[in-house]
């Protein structure tokens, strides 16, 4: 985690905090049309060329590009031990105070940065950070012709194919209850071969873009409530929504999660006090699944399929607030933006090597007492977010002797963690050479490479997943 270069405010309007003093140019605060969304990228883009890149990464079933911008001092490339952490916002369509925050935040931090606000400038330069304003443009547009006082609650919400796009994913969860209970993998679950089948276009894209990019941490922004909502989302009892009964469903990681998700909420200009829409929720966060289960959602298949570790922010009451509102909810949510962003870097990270110093890709990075491991990356960095505390870590690839280190995690800057293996004494004398691969388990031993500068609007390559 980043040192803090300034205290957060007390309260959403405090005048003490410099993000609010050093702001450039005054801010609009309106609700964007398909059309207003992609200008106020490419504006965005062009007012900070040097630390942004707009890109694609599929589109929707009406045709509409599924826009991201991109933050990073090397817009296009991944730079090897920076964290890669990402924004969605919009999946449901007429949940858009989350795609409004996302354009504010856009905006926000391309000024802070030119402004040289020094914490804004070190995470630009420390993180690669993606932002998709809109997962479901054409649902947007649905509900922004009804506008805030529409009278059908759910007008927007699925896909123009009439799907919910959070009930979309491929169901790992099943796979993992019962690895959990009668042994199996415990990371990147494999998805059916007829997957791409299965889903939606713009549920295609998202999974697409996880393959391409070895995200560390993601939020999901929602609407309907005020909490900030952590795995599991499914209930080992699956069950409907509205049916009471107790039935949290912890991840491995679960204090990990809550601690994100209380960073969230405790920075959030209200979601902390618990009372919102109605609904009371402990320090404003909740495990999924005790609030009610839901099968499909994209946070459990972030974890279960991904590196990645995602939380869902329910950010209003409202699903479409009055434009009057959106000063208010900026305010109250900014600083929180910030901080989880921050939270990329805790734990450990590292590099996996050969003994000629060659990249490992796919080497399973595993913690003593946590069963959720995670891989390195296409560059051999590897990013294993961690509690402060002491913890056995073991690397393992095919055709190498793992490598176990005992780590002191701080509550600061993660800790380096660098492996290099042996090839296994049976590979040596047998003549073999350990496989080679991409991702899934498989292990890929390549040169050692600094920055590639990817494609402008096109998902990077990226090796077999």
């Amino acid at each position: 985690m980043h040192a803090r270069l300034f205290s957060p405010p007390s309260s959403p309007l405090s005048s003490s905090c410099p993000l609010l003093r050093q702001l450039i140019t005054p801010v609009t605060f309106r609700h964007h049309r398909y059309d207003d969304l992609v200008r106020t990228l490419y504006r965005v883009h062009n007012q900070c060329p040097h630390i942004t890149r707009v890109y694609s990464i599929g589109r929707s079933v009406k045709g509409r590009n599924l826009y991201v911008l991109e933050f990073s001092d090397y817009p296009g490339i991944h730079e090897p031990l920076e964290p890669e952490v990402k924004y969605v916002g919009n999946m449901h369509g007429n949940e858009v105070l989350g795609r409004e925050l996302l354009l504010q935040l856009s905006e926000f931090l391309c000024e802070e940065f030119r402004n040289r606000n020094q914490r804004i400038a070190r995470l630009v330069q420390d993180t690669r950070i993606h932002i998709l304003p809109s997962m479901n443009p054409d649902g947007y547009e649905v509900a922004a012709a009804q506008g805030p006082n529409m009278s059908g609650y759910l007008v927007g919400r699925n896909n123009a194919n009439g799907v919910d796009l959070n009930r979309n994913f491929p169901d790992l969860n099943t796979y993992i209850y019962y690895n959990d209970k009668y042994g199996g993998p415990n990371h990147h679950l494999p998805l059916p071969d007829n997957w791409k089948s299965q889903v939606e276009p713009e549920t295609k894209a998202v999974i697409q873009w996880m393959h391409a990019f070895n995200f560390v941490l993601s939020a999901n922004l929602h609407g309907g409530a005020v909490v900030a909502n952590y795995p599991y989302d499914k209930s080992l009892e699956h069950r409907v929504r509205n049916f009471r009964r107790t039935a949290s469903t912890p991840t491995p990681d679960d204090k990990l999660f809550q601690k994100l998700a209380k960073v969230y909420s405790y920075a959030h200009g209200w979601m902390h006090q618990g009372w919102n829409c109605g609904d009371y929720f402990p320090d404003g966060i909740t495990n999924g699944a005790s609030w009610y289960s839901l099968s499909k959602g994209m946070q459990d298949f972030n974890y279960l399929h991904t590196n990645c570790f995602e939380i869902t922010l329910e950010l209003s009451c409202n699903k479409f607030p009055h434009q009057e509102e959106l000063q208010r909810e900026w305010l109250g949510n900014r600083e929180a933006l910030i901080q989880f962003l921050e939270q990329v870097h805790q734990g450990i990270k590292g590099m996996v090597l050969d003994e000629n110093y060659n990249n490992i890709t796919g080497a399973v990075i595993s913690v003593g007492g946590i069963n959720h491991d995670v891989t390195s990356g296409e560059h051999g960095d590897y990013f294993r977010l961690l509690l402060p505390g002491t913890y056995v870590v073991t690397a393992t690839a095919p055709g190498f002797d793992p490598e176990t280190v005992t780590v002191t995690v701080g509550p600061a800057e993660p800790t380096l963690v660098n492996f290099q293996l042996k090839r296994s004494i049976l590979q040596a004398s047998s003549g073999r050479r350990a496989p080679s691969g991409g991702h899934r388990g498989r292990v890929k031993a390549q040169p050692r490479t600094t920055r590639r500068k990817e494609p402008e609007g096109k998902l990077p390559r990226r090796g077999p997943a």
